[in-house]
């Protein structure tokens, strides 16, 4: 994670560039050195160690209370955005006078829109659809894929229920009122019930679709196993249980109890008989579409420093073809792609390449992604599979 989390700070620097802003990390007992590895690289980053992981929420919230901003980011490591992305959602939250909080169109590692950037809340009816699977047959439908707002369209701007804790942007003065992350929530569902706060409070919470950012999948909890189906679903009734009353409460609860005894009961066969397959036919899948020849999308200056991270990290140079950033597109007539690698720099920046991996998302490449001054490349391919990090020696 201290890779991806490294060329995050870097593309959050660049965003803050012309921002009076503070960045705050808050390492919650990670196993991989991050700090001491992070900390020469960014001075000027606070960061707070903990002693044990405490949490999605209350990790947030030791951040807030050191905080001085008008603005509070709550943001997701994992995360790359463009340089004039915080430019454009501040103008866009101050412009609504009714804001409370924003949220962000989100893509993962291979380009695709993530639903969860902008949601409803929880009912039982959506909890129904979902469980049958109805939301994924029909994900533009209004009725069937409610809570995911599949019938609103991803490129407008919306207001919505629920924002993503993975990027969501929240008025201090808000924060005030409605106090920040409910700690009882250790991970899910602390953002759905800050969002459902914002508007018990009278505020509106936006989808705001003007910049969009990568946050790769595959660096948390696998979506299909028995500590996700627990973490997730006890994390809803704790939800359930605090927000609704009534009938509404005990038909809900009981649609819980049900979906986590038979996401439980598969989950446990997936992990069984299924996942050792999907792994084997997904590690057969990547490394099938990665036999291609390896395309690097950069300039000549961003070129030339991706050759010294190969020497700098003791690694083997491998066979690269070179496409300028104002020929991206051309790698669409090629008849076979492995790899496109992304280098950002000040001339081929984040917004660019956003821009370009939407573009060629359909062509079967594995996408791999390069900070200038980082040391390291990162992807990921498939939410069933952690993300990868090739690394240099610094």
């Amino acid at each position: 994670m201290k890779f991806f989390l490294e060329q995050c700070l870097h593309a959050v620097q660049k965003a803050i560039s012309t921002i009076d802003a503070e960045i705050f990390v808050v390492d919650n007992h990670s196993s991989d050195h991050s700090v001491s590895y992070l900390k020469p690289l960014f001075p000027a980053v606070r960061f707070i160690e903990n002693t044990r992981n405490i949490g999605f929420g209350a990790a947030n919230n030791q951040a807030l209370a050191s905080s001085s901003g008008d603005y509070i980011l709550f943001l997701n490591p994992d995360t790359l955005m463009p340089v004039d992305c915080l430019i454009n959602c501040l103008s866009f939250i101050r412009s609504k006078a009714d804001a409370g909080a924003l949220g962000i169109r989100m893509l993962d590692g291979s380009g695709n829109f993530l639903p969860e950037s902008k949601r409803a809340f929880p009912s039982p009816m959506a909890a129904f659809y979902k469980l049958i699977g109805l939301s994924a047959i029909f994900p533009q439908s209004a009725r069937f894929n409610q809570y995911s707002l599949g019938h609103l369209n991803p490129l407008h701007n919306h207001r919505v229920d629920v924002l993503a804790g993975a990027f969501m942007l929240v008025s201090k003065p808000v924060l005030n009122i409605t106090g920040s992350f409910d700690e009882r929530f250790f991970m899910y569902a602390e953002d759905i019930d800050l969002s459902y706060r914002i508007q018990r409070a009278g505020f509106s919470n936006y989808y705001f679709s003007g910049s969009c950012i990568l946050h790769f999948k595959g660096e948390s909890t696998r979506k299909g196993s028995l500590n996700y189906v627990l973490l997730f679903y006890n994390a809803m009734r704790v939800f359930v249980q605090k927000n609704y009353r009534g009938t509404r409460a005990g038909i809900f609860s009981l649609f819980i109890q049900v979906a986590i005894f038979f996401r439980g009961f598969f989950s446990v066969l997936d992990k069984i008989f299924l996942y050792p397959m999907k792994k084997i036919f997904l590690k057969w899948t990547l490394s099938s579409r990665s036999e291609g020849p390896l395309v690097v999308i950069s300039d000549q200056k961003a070129y030339e420093s991706l050759i010294r991270f190969y020497k700098q990290a003791g690694l083997k140079i491998p066979e690269m073809q070179l496409i300028l950033p104002e020929n991206a597109a051309d790698l669409l007539q090629l008849q076979q792609v492995g790899s496109i690698l992304f280098c950002e720099s000040d001339q081929h920046n984040w917004k660019q390449i956003i821009l370009e991996l939407e573009q060629l998302k359909y062509s079967g490449a594995l996408f791999r992604f390069h900070a200038s001054n980082s040391n390291c490349i990162i992807g990921s391919d498939s939410k069933e599979t952690s993300g990868e990090a090739l690394a240099g020696k610094k």
